[in-house]
């Protein structure tokens, strides 16, 4: 369990790494994009991926 805990969070830090490394001014430009979003849309988009997020793992388990 906690190997599958370190190969997730080492696949979260290289997915989140792919943009800012290919492209840091797109990367640069959408963080910029999304810091001016009201607060109940950033909530809501967090609150989709983690259900998206529970879903896949439910479904790979």
């Amino acid at each position: 369990m906690a190997q599958d805990l370190v190969v997730a969070f080492a696949l979260v830090l290289v997915l989140e790494g792919l943009l800012p490394a290919l492209r840091p001014d797109a990367w640069r430009r959408a963080v910029e994009q999304f810091a001016t979003l009201p607060d109940a849309s950033i909530r809501r988009v967090g609150i989709v991926m983690l259900l998206i997020g529970g879903v896949i793992f439910q479904l790979v388990r």
